[in-house]
């Protein structure tokens, strides 16, 4: 987050049927000085919630309008019908359109199904949400298909649930308003939601890496190199032990002739006259 940023919540909408538990979890280990703060929204009013800035981000349900909205598709739910435990669609393990051709089956009005046609007979009214419709299902009356999570957020001893292969399937999302840039704690979000761990810089200002400073090297004269090789040579064999006291010796007086004899060539005895 930049320097200028002092937030004090991020908020986040989700709707029914949809458990942030484990987001939650992970941005308070993360941000512990930063609050999240929750709300439950219903499907038909979460994007209103987001547009005014009631929330920072939103669990939604897909099509999101992709105009002043962003959005990033997370998981698609299975279907089911929701049924008494004693009718005879809980004997199956899975169940088309078809097999509710007898029954009623009832469409609330925050149904979040993209039906093309609703399948079996049609019930006299729509009920005003899922709740409502669970009871009169409870009651013996109709059947009920909807997203699984609505099926567990509802449940009751007294019903069951089964698959429903054909049926229209629901997809969560991860939605917010369209920002340039996009705000810092709705990247953050965005990257619990996606799995980056804390060490990702993505979507956070990175730090340019400085340059190495190069070590300075001393100058190396001919005169240096050779007197070091010199005293190498001086100072022991061509395999790196030191000369023997016997061979040292020779080497000395050696060098004493060699002396001398420069001194004779050059001083010299002179020559009698005849």
């Amino acid at each position: 987050m930049t320097g200028s940023e002092v937030p004090h919540a991020f908020r986040l909408a989700y709707v029914p049927g949809v458990t942030p538990a484990k987001w939650v979890r992970i941005w308070n280990e993360r941000l512990p000085g930063v609050p999240l703060t929750l709300a439950q929204v219903s499907s038909a009013e979460v994007f209103g919630v987001l547009r005014s800035g009631d929330a920072d981000a939103g669990f939604v349900r897909l099509p999101v309008d992709r105009e002043d909205l962003s959005a990033i598709p997370l998981y698609t739910e299975t279907t089911v019908v929701v049924v008494p435990k004693d009718h005879i669609v809980a004997a199956a393990e899975e169940v088309t359109t078809g097999d509710l051709a007898d029954e009623v089956v009832w469409q609330p009005l925050d149904d979040t199904l993209d039906w093309e046609k609703l399948p079996g007979r049609p019930a006299i009214e729509r009920p005003a949400t899922t709740a409502d419709a669970i009871e009169l299902v409870a009651a013996g009356v109709g059947v009920l298909v909807v997203p699984q999570s609505l099926a567990r957020l509802h449940h009751r001893r007294d019903l069951t649930y089964r698959p429903v292969s054909d049926a229209p399937t629901s997809r969560v999302a991860l939605s917010w308003p369209q920002a340039e840039p996009t705000p810092d704690l709705v990247e953050e979000f965005i990257g619990i939601v996606r799995g980056r761990t804390v060490n990702s810089t993505r979507g956070r200002p990175q730090t340019p890496a400085q340059p190495k400073k190069a070590k300075r090297k001393g100058p190396e004269t001919g005169a240096g190199k050779a007197g070091g090789a010199g005293a190498r040579r001086g100072t022991g064999g061509g395999d790196g032990k030191p000369a023997s006291g016997k061979s040292a010796g020779k080497g000395t007086r050696a060098g004493s002739a060699g002396a001398g004899g420069a001194k004779g060539g050059k001083g010299g005895k002179p020559r009698r006259r005849p």
